[in-house]
């Protein structure tokens, strides 16, 4: 029997780049190997003597599941174990001692699994030596979350500290983000969101086993960070009243709201907004392994219905009759895993990034969660492919329909804008904190044939009849408009706006302008009512660049939260 085993957690952990997270447990990625060291009472022949080594996890570990291996020595008689062991190369077998090379396949489940050895072919229970925490390996090239380049994974798994882009389309901000993915304890309450989660609650041993797998992984991750429908780590607020808890601004780490959610038996910590659910499950993702990083996309469709459409009503008065369902915020975030993705390819097609969406916006079968969505899926608009793509396709590119909504209840397109949506996507490039836009990851340059192209085909994909999909164009408006910026909006400060008219048609035009003012929360929601103008104008035939309301000033700021 084994007297001693050395497990050499710091030299195995600096190998597999898990020594930030400690160097006092084993901590591995699969597909690659470790070194274990017996020291035995006498000599011990490596081709003839039994070493049976056993790797157990999650409950009821079977060999078919995937969550137990049995192997060993001598090398021949393990054959058909997914786990391999080898006699590591200078060990000194004559000794009594002797180092192993362990290696789990590229396709192990993560999570924590026990090690056990057996000396004896007559034991009935084989002696344990500890525990492992076994990782998704990015440097390993069998393993699906392979990334290449050694600078991007320093990026996307091993950096702790982050910028988050918010604000808007003309205006982008950044805050600086502590992921803290490698903090004490950390490695810890990520296994543990995954125990806890409802697939592992109704069926733990089919839960481990498909931990195997970063598509389920990041799915599960992404209904866990919310709590709508489990016992999640946050809990969504967007209507200004944060008692009981602290408002979503509070947050600039993602280390002290994981804590919190542990210390308090697993009950939402309060409360969160998108950015906030996104850099948390940045930082879950990085802890296990998967390559992640934080995207915002401003002028950020939520399209309830899918048909890839914004539809917007006013009165015919100016003001909005009622809340429509769909919405455009000024900003949201997410993020994107790297992964491979052969449920829906036999070749690489739609490997690489995927938008995955924490924030509780829509259900996806029956939960609220968003993706894996692969990016070059949403950039072709394929959005008849796993998951939630016309989702996220309309999040970047739906077209906004404006409606006019009578006295009578009937309604009148006035116009189609198909370029607003999806302004300025954005995350930090690698090895600096200069902000990358990748808005041509997800959609063609608007105003391009192509993108009009791919458009149409998504609709069509999502089954809408085209005539009802609002995708087509009415053509040139008889009278077109826009409202000018005179002065920055600045928080507490008035802001002076002009509105600017043109008649296209070749002949005068009265009209009858409403002007409205309301204010309008980030996600999309109108607040109070601020001003209302009334006037009437004539336009001759052609005239352009006629100026209203030179300085129509509001005298209160926008609201945001």
């Amino acid at each position: 029997v084994a007297l001693q085993i050395e497990l050499h957690c710091e030299k195995n952990n600096t190998a597999h780049n898990t020594n930030d997270i400690s160097v006092n447990r084993l901590i591995v990625r699969r597909g690659q190997s470790f070194l274990v060291t017996f020291d035995f009472h006498g000599p011990f022949r490596s081709t003839t003597d039994l070493l049976e080594l056993t790797v157990e996890t999650g409950p009821q570990p079977s060999e078919a599941l995937g969550t137990r291996s049995v192997f060993g020595l001598p090398e021949g008689r393990w054959k058909r174990s997914s786990w391999k062991v080898k006699v590591h190369q200078g060990s000194g077998l004559p000794a009594g001692s002797i180092t192993l090379d362990i290696t789990s396949p590229a396709d192990a489940p993560v999570g924590e699994y026990s090690l056990s050895v057996k000396t004896n072919a007559t034991a009935s229970v084989g002696s344990s030596l500890g525990k492992l925490l076994l990782l998704f390996n990015p440097w390993c090239q069998e393993d699906s979350v392979h990334l290449p380049e050694e600078e991007e994974r320093q990026e996307y798994v091993m950096r702790e500290q982050g910028l988050v882009y918010k604000g808007s389309e003309k205006y982008i901000g950044s805050m600086a983000w502590d992921f803290g993915q490698f903090e004490d304890d950390i490695v810890d309450i990520c296994l543990k969101l995954l125990d806890v989660n409802p697939k592992c609650l109704s069926d733990p041993a089919k839960d481990f086993s498909a931990r195997c797998n970063p598509i389920y992984v990041s799915r599960v991750v992404s209904a866990m960070i919310n709590a709508n429908d489990d016992r999640g780590v946050l809990m969504g607020r967007w209507d200004g009243q944060y008692d009981g808890g602290m408002s979503p601004t509070h947050w600039n780490g993602s280390v002290e709201v994981l804590r919190r959610w542990l210390k308090y038996g697993g009950n939402p910590v309060k409360y969160g907004q998108c950015w906030v659910f996104a850099a948390v499950m940045c930082t879950v993702l990085r802890c296990l392994g998967i390559p992640c990083r934080v995207v915002t996309n401003f002028q950020s469709a939520h399209d309830t219905d899918k048909n890839l459409t914004i539809d917007n009503f006013f009165s015919d008065y100016g003001v909005r009759p009622k809340k429509s369902p769909d919405s455009v915020w000024n900003y949201h975030v997410w993020v994107e895993a790297w992964m491979t993705r052969p449920d829906l390819s036999a070749g690489s097609l739609y490997d690489g990034w995927q938008a995955v969406d924490p924030t509780p916006q829509e259900k996806s079968t029956g939960v609220y969660c968003c993706g894996p969505a692969p990016v070059k899926a949403i950039l072709q608009g394929h959005v008849d492919l796993k998951y939630d793509v016309p989702f996220v396709f309309a999040e970047v590119n739906a077209d906004l329909v404006t409606w006019m909504v009578f006295a009578d209840g009937s309604k009148k397109k006035i116009s189609t804008d198909s370029v607003s949506v999806g302004q300025n996507i954005s995350t930090k490039a690698v090895g600096s904190d200069k902000r990358v836009d990748i808005t041509a990851n997800y959609k063609h340059a608007e105003g391009t044939e192509k993108e009009r192209a791919v458009y149409n085909q998504a609709v069509k994909r999502v089954n809408i009849p085209e005539d009802n999909s609002n995708g087509i164009h009415d053509g040139k408006p008889g009278v077109s408009m826009k409202i000018v910026e005179l002065t920055k909006p600045i928080s507490g400060k008035d802001i002076d706006l002009k509105l600017v008219l043109n008649n296209n048609d070749s002949v005068t035009r009265k009209l009858v302008i409403n002007v409205n003012v309301q204010a309008m929360r980030y996600n999309g929601i109108p607040s109070s009512q601020i001003q209302t103008e009334l006037k009437e104008q004539k336009l001759l035939p052609n005239q352009g660049r006629v100026k209203m309301f030179q300085s129509l000033s509001i005298s209160r700021p926008t609201m945001f939260k």
